[in-house]
C-alpha cells in the first residue's frame, strides 16, 4: 500500500523504500533449534527512488543456503541508498575524531548497477 500510495502521489522518484532483515534463515531445519540465523543469504526489497523496479537481482542454490548468482553486498545496498539521496560515495567522506577521512562504504562499493 505504501509503494502504491507513493506512485499515486508522484513521490516514487523521490522516496526510496527499503525492507531488509539482518539475517536469512538456515537452509535446513534443526531438530533442536528450528531455523536459526543465517548470515550468508538474506533478502531485501527496494522500491521507488527512481530505480527500475520489478526485477529480482541474484539467486541462491536450491536450498537457499548460498548465493548462486549475482550476490549483492551490504555496502552495495548502502551505496545505492546514498546515490538516491544525491551523495557520491566515491568522493564523500566523514572525518573521525582524529581528523582522518573515511569513505561512507567499504572497499569502494558502488550502487547496485541493475538499479541505476
Amino acid at each position: 500500500a505504501l509503494v502504491e500510495d507513493l506512485h499515486q502521489r508522484g513521490l516514487d522518484k523521490d522516496v526510496t523504500v527499503l525492507v531488509w532483515g539482518e539475517f536469512g534463515r538456515t537452509p535446513i531445519i534443526s531438530k533442536q533449534t528450528g531455523r536459526d540465523h543465517w548470515p550468508r543469504v538474506a533478502m531485501a526489497l527496494l522500491a521507488g527512488g527512481g530505480m527500475p523496479n520489478g526485477q529480482v537481482i541474484g539467486s541462491t542454490d536450491r536450498l537457499g543456503g548460498e548465493a548462486d548468482s549475482r550476490p549483492v553486498t551490504f555496502p552495495e545496498v548502502f551505496a545505492t541508498l546514498y546515490r538516491n539521496l544525491g551523495i557520491d560515495v566515491n568522493t564523500t567522506t566523514i572525518t573521525d575524531t582524529k581528523g582522518r577521512p573515511h569513505y561512507l562504504v567499504e572497499n569502494g562499493a558502488q550502487p547496485i548497477r541493475e538499479l541505476i
